[in-house]
């Protein structure tokens, strides 16, 4: 996933490791959205949505690994760290608002990112670590397909037969095996059809 990650990054920006792009202030304001779908209003009836709240903690993972990049250091390494730290940590046991609240007050706090606290989140949620890889998976190559499909000219459509890419993505994932040696290549081509069929009709 590093490895996707650095090559997704590069392909917006050749030199992002040294760029000092604030990827904490990215992954936090992802935390906010992932609670305005989880529902945080007493005063009205609200029904979390698991499924986006999933999504929106897969986005936070993209911002928080990018966050853990720095000049010098190899994606061995830095994978080397995540299991390390994730080995040593006692699970909180907190729920969903408070392991993002708890993830975003670090973000804020260290300018940094926790994969420790994103564990905690993952647990909170539902997401286990296959779960996460292949809606990270599935995320990265949709974040290629819309630059190909002219998402940074803006001629990028979004909004497939009135629904969203993302949740054409969900679909999509479920009926593909996430084992195979071509998941991406074939999550990639799965969007491609249906963004023929629906968004250009």
């Amino acid at each position: 996933m590093l490895t996707m990650q650095d090559k997704m990054n590069t392909r917006v920006h050749e030199n992002w490791v040294s760029q000092g792009f604030e990827w904490y202030r990215a992954a936090w304001i992802e935390c906010g959205e992932l609670i305005d779908h989880y529902g945080f209003k007493w005063w009205k009836k609200q029904e979390p949505d698991l499924e986006q709240v999933r999504l929106e903690a897969v986005d936070i993972w993209h911002f928080g690994m990018s966050a853990l990049f720095v000049a010098g250091k190899s994606i061995e390494h830095i994978a080397d760290d995540i299991h390390a730290e994730l080995q040593a940590h006692e699970p909180s046991g907190l729920g969903v608002r408070e392991a993002t609240e708890a993830l975003a007050l670090h973000c804020l706090g260290t300018k940094g990112f926790s994969p420790s606290l994103f564990w905690d989140l993952m647990l909170a949620s539902g997401l286990d670590f296959d779960g996460l890889y292949r809606s990270y998976v599935g995320k990265n190559v949709l974040n290629f397909f819309r630059q190909d499909h002219g998402y940074k000219a803006g001629t990028y459509i979004k909004n497939w037969d009135g629904r969203e890419d993302n949740e054409h993505l969900v679909e999509l994932l479920e009926s593909l095996d996430a084992q195979d040696d071509q998941f991406a290549e074939h999550v990639y081509a799965a969007l491609e059809k249906r963004y023929r069929e629906m968004a250009l009709g």
